[in-house]
């Protein structure tokens, strides 16, 4: 179980733990049901999620380093710790709880190798009363196992296939030691653009059956992946921007929406050739109902909205969503360009990530990822005409080098005909329940540019269903007030759950 940080401290020092957030009641439920629990508290967990788990509030500082022993973020670190464990030591097993291990940081070896960061985490952990053995997880790599382990910390692997091949080099590290897998990667994620990805059934559970033949112990990874909703979804870089879908399918035993599939019964029936299993009854039904297709009841365009839904900043140059104070979502640049100016070129620097640029409400052009980066020609705009620049946050970079360079909205310079604009307002539009709820249907609407739409229906009976968005474009949807996550028609992902 990874407990990630962004959700708990969603602004610093405002620490969150009930509701939807409860862990305490989830694994107080996991004992009730027979279980233990691992559990992964470390400020980065990856998991394909927003910013690898890390809260976006630590990039207001110019200068933040993460993950390393920079004393600013091991201070925040120890500040949420403090809170953190006040709920979840009393879990532990040693305490009657279910929870036998817990894990000091993840992947650690893929990303750095300061061991000064590891052995403060670890002191900090034992000062805020874990008492419980520690591990550490890292990929079947030799240097990436050197870089990621600590003394008195268990060694553990994370690996999808080819176990022959990848305990040797566990062995190798725990000498003589507890063979884990801390994830059995046996499916994958999606990203935008691309395709679904699937892991075919017989071969995850060959992959399992040969890592317990072996005499590893196995977590995996996922068996219910679940939803990333709302702005959750982490994203990688490499040669370019790769934003992951909000459905975490993954694949997995279970799927999205919690249904049994064949990759499930064949791991159970591996996992029978080793553990004694309890029977199992399998007819009962997820309860799932359609709605039929329901009308748009209302639309109002951004642009005759957004006085009611965001109070602007100003700024000489524009301001990062960090220095506003806003972690998700969307943010509107607006300026008024001087009676003389005309603009035949525009360029924005350090821009993250999708850019979409209008002059006096009309679309000029759209800008994604690297394209962000380079002078573009427009047609000659009139002086005195205004600018806005609506900027999404696709979702921070959850794993590799780029973590600290994750800035959102424009955290640089609008250049224009190559010289830099200044006097801009800023709109923050993180989406949030608050905000949606002041949208005033009434007010104007202009085809074409950046709306809301409203789609009122009533439910008598309640079942899991999706929401199926083909045909629309790009944007996110909201089930009274709920974020359920985005949609863009370049898919794979066209329905959200």
């Amino acid at each position: 179980t990874y407990i990630p940080w962004n959700l708990h401290e969603p602004r610093r020092g405002e620490f969150r733990f009930g509701g939807g957030l409860d862990f305490a009641s989830f694994l107080k439920t996991a004992q009730e049901l027979g279980l233990w629990a691992i559990v992964r508290p470390s400020p980065y967990i990856c998991a394909e999620w927003e910013f690898g788990g890390l809260p976006a509030w630590l990039l207001a500082e110019d200068g933040m380093r993460l993950r390393c022993s920079y004393p600013p973020f091991l201070d925040a670190v120890r500040r949420y710790y403090r809170a953190l464990f006040r709920v979840l030591a009393p879990l532990q097993v040693d305490r009657g709880g279910p929870v036998l291990l817990m894990q000091v940081e993840n992947e650690y070896g893929a990303y750095g190798s300061d061991k000064s960061y590891l052995e403060a985490l670890r002191a900090e952990m034992r000062r805020d009363g874990v008492t419980v053995p520690l591990v550490t997880s890292d990929g079947p790599w030799n240097g990436y196992m050197k870089n990621g382990s600590l003394p008195g910390a268990l060694i553990t692997a994370n690996f999808g296939s080819k176990p022959r091949l990848r305990l040797p080099v566990l062995k190798k590290h725990v000498r003589g030691g507890p063979l884990m897998c801390m994830e059995f990667w046996d499916g994958w994620f999606d990203a935008w653009g691309g395709g679904h990805h699937t892991k075919p059934a017989a071969a995850c559970a060959g992959d399992l059956d040969a890592a317990l033949a072996e005499g590893c112990s196995v977590n995996l990874y996922m068996f219910h992946g679940g939803t990333d909703f709302g702005f959750m979804n982490g994203s990688n870089y490499e040669d370019r921007l790769s934003p992951d879908v909000t459905s975490y399918d993954y694949d997995a035993p279970l799927t999205e929406d919690g249904e049994i599939t064949p990759k499930y019964l064949a791991f159970r029936k591996v996992i029978g050739k080793y553990a004694a299993l309890p029977p199992m009854d399998f007819s009962r039904k997820i309860e799932r109902r359609s709605y039929g297709e329901q009308k748009v009841a209302g639309r109002v365009s951004l642009f005759s909205a957004l006085g009611g839904i965001s109070s602007p900043a100003e700024s000489p140059r524009p301001l990062s969503m960090e220095k506003l104070g806003q972690s998700y979502g969307y943010i509107l640049y607006r300026s008024t360009l001087c009676p003389s100016e005309k603009i035949t070129g525009i360029r924005l620097t350090g821009a993250n990530d999708r850019a979409q640029v209008f002059l006096d409400g009309k679309r000029l052009l759209t800008l994604y990822d690297r394209e962000l980066q380079r002078e573009c020609a427009v047609r000659p705009a009139a002086g005195g005409a205004r600018i806005d620049i609506l900027v999404e946050n696709m979702g921070r970079v959850n794993y590799g080098p780029e973590l600290e360079h994750q800035r959102k909205g424009i955290d640089g310079e609008v250049l224009l005909n190559g010289r830099s604009h200044t006097g801009w307002k800023m709109y923050p539009l993180p989406m949030d329940t608050a905000a949606v709820s002041k949208l005033d249907f009434s007010k104007g609407y202009q085809k074409g540019g950046p709306a809301f739409y409203r789609v009122p229906f009533e439910v008598e009976n309640r079942g899991d269903t999706f929401l199926d968005l083909s045909g629309w474009g790009k944007g996110c949807a909201l089930l009274n007030g709920f974020n359920l996550g985005r949609f863009w028609e370049i898919g794979p992902q066209k329905r959200l759950y």
